[in-house]
């Protein structure tokens, strides 16, 4: 369990952006529905940054449940500063409950993968990527792959 902590917690310090505006968050947005497209995932999309929803998308096959999911996972993220996966992987680790942990109520967050902070080097969490219509390890992936291939054409 350790090792999967510390390779989450290693993926948030790997990527990080220098700058991050709703021209980013369209060209990541984009990629991630021309990919579910392509490989029809029925998945929301969804981009924030503080308050603001800058980008979201809902795709066949997805319902209005993804839309919940994602609110409660982003909450998560945003109060914690880390991505819902980890949250829920370091809360099994524990054999805790949100509601035992933090006394948070599961029906405001959502310990389950799908939810990566955008962190701006130096400065640290600004917004939000997140999907919902996949296995809690899938949504976070499809999240982390398209954070990775956004970085990597920018460098």
């Amino acid at each position: 369990m350790d090792e999967i902590l510390k390779q989450l917690l290693q993926e948030e310090q790997d990527l990080q952006f220098t700058k991050f505006n709703e021209e980013t968050a369209w060209k990541i947005g984009s990629q991630l529905v021309e990919h579910a497209m392509r490989k029809k995932l029925p998945v929301t999309i969804d981009i924030t940054r503080g308050a603001r929803q800058i980008f979201h998308a809902s795709l066949p096959g997805a319902s209005a449940d993804n839309d919940e999911w994602i609110k409660r996972k982003t909450r998560l993220a945003y109060r914690f500063e880390h991505s819902s996966f980890y949250m829920g992987q370091l809360l099994k680790s524990k054999g805790k409950t949100l509601q035992e942990a933090y006394l948070l109520a599961e029906s405001d967050y959502a310990a389950h993968g799908g939810c990566f902070p955008i962190m701006l080097k130096g400065s640290g969490m600004i917004g939000t990527v997140t999907i919902s219509g996949l296995p809690q390890e899938e949504d976070h992936q499809l999240a982390v792959q398209a954070i990775q291939i956004f970085l990597a054409q920018e460098q």
